[in-house]
């Protein structure tokens, strides 16, 4: 059955957006950044560094952990072509930590630039790391499709994969930029708090917090959870078909520990607000984990990934989203881990039920793209008007760009000016 979600015509999520409104290198220091306010349907605007006054009183903020990986690799072949794989993510073994532990050979789904210069063979590349050479070498294995798997062997197992990609790897950032990755991009890209390895692109929301920003929230007495989504390529990729209906979203890992789901299981005092699209995302698939624990209490962990059109399907599930949580805190508790470890498909658009995100801090994103539809549903079709503000007014798009605090409902607390 077709949702109304589907038969969005993405044509109406479109805004003219100059090429010179796209912020090229962030402020600094980053949290001189401009905040664009959105607290129950009223605008206005201040500096990112005051954010912490205008939470709402007993806010919990999640905040993703995510660390951005060189993920670029240039090869050349013997004609001298030059061949660009761009590790998405990995495949064998799936497992992130376990792959970039890997010291001899691992497997990745991978873009490949100017793939038709590279019809077979390997490719080889000599990386030199703390004085020592290892040689490294590339090949590809049948595949369908834009991504390719990529075979890589290197001959010294003194290193990891982590240690080549640190070595040789270059970090990707927005093709948007049109210019290269700057040695700068190697801090400014990343956000304060990042730990996790595995991402190919920046939760850019986070990219505004400083040290002086966290210690503001601490002294408020605002909570702070982390969880882990691994952004993929396509989170930023326009949609390229008329009607969402014909959309296919991306998987995406994540993580969350089994504290933080019993933290926001347990809190009333105040509202969740996930900073970025991708904390919302994690956030709200952990609801329709529940959802599916409560049909499969016995679901294998591949039976656990969100899929795209799922929220949608279950609209109207009358599962409250503390029965949710339970349901994976109970699985987690049955399988004695610490943490849950899936995948989400999900797709937020108008037409979708938030269940566990009450506010959200995020950037100026592209004209048709999924994230402007997620922003869309939280406002609840506001979106036009708030993009018409920040144009105006001279805010900075993408991800080094300005950003804004969506609090679609009134709550206590927060500075009023």
């Amino acid at each position: 059955m077709t949702t109304k979600t589907q038969q969005i015509r993405i044509e109406t999520y479109n805004y003219a957006l100059p090429d010179e409104r796209i912020a090229q290198y962030p402020l600094s220091p980053r949290d001189e950044s401009r905040l664009l306010l959105y607290r129950a349907g009223q605008i206005s605007e201040s500096s990112f560094k005051r954010v912490a006054d205008y939470l709402p009183q007993g806010s919990l903020l999640v905040f993703n952990n995510t660390r951005v990986i060189r993920a670029r690799m240039l090869f050349r072949k013997e004609s001298g072509a030059r061949i660009e794989i761009f590790c998405l993510e990995p495949w064998e073994p799936a497992d992130y930590t376990l792959a970039f532990g890997q010291t001899e050979h691992c497997r990745w789904t991978c873009l490949v630039g100017n793939l038709k210069k590279w019809k077979e063979g390997a490719l080889h590349k000599t990386i030199h790391i703390n004085g020592v050479q290892v040689r490294l070498k590339a090949e590809r294995i049948p595949s369908a499709g834009t991504e390719q798997r990529i075979d890589f062997a290197w001959d010294n197992p003194s290193f990891t994969f982590a240690h080549l990609l640190e070595a040789a790897g270059r970090l990707p950032i927005p093709p948007y930029l049109h210019r290269e990755t700057e040695a700068a991009d190697l801090e400014t890209y990343q956000t304060i708090y990042s730990s996790v390895k595995g991402s190919v692109a920046s939760p850019t929301a986070g990219l505004h917090f400083t040290p002086a920003v966290l210690q503001a929230l601490e002294a408020k007495g605002f909570g702070r959870e982390e969880l882990t989504l691994h952004v993929g390529a396509g989170t930023f990729r326009p949609v390229r078909e008329a009607t969402l209906e014909k959309h296919e979203m991306h998987t995406e890992y994540i993580a969350v520990r089994r504290s933080t789901i019993e933290r926001i299981q347990k809190t009333a005092a105040g509202p969740v607000i996930a900073v970025g699209t991708t904390s919302v995302r994690t956030l709200e698939s952990l609801y329709y984990v529940g959802v599916i624990l409560s049909n499969r209490p016995e679901a294998s962990p591949g039976e656990l990934v969100v899929s795209q059109w799922m929220p949608y399907h279950e609209a109207n599930n009358r599962l409250s989203t503390a029965e949710a949580l339970q349901h994976v805190l109970d699985y987690l508790d049955r399988h004695g881990l610490e943490q849950l470890i899936t995948a989400t498909q999900i797709l937020i658009a108008p037409g979708y039920v938030f269940r566990i995100v009450e506010g959200m801090i995020t950037n100026f994103h592209q004209p048709r793209s999924t994230l402007l539809l997620l922003v869309s549903a939280f406002v609840q079709g506001d979106w036009e008007r708030i993009y018409r503000y920040a144009l105006e007014h001279d805010f900075r798009f993408l991800s080094y760009g300005d950003s804004s605090l969506l609090l679609p409902s009134t709550y206590v607390g927060c500075t009023i000016e």
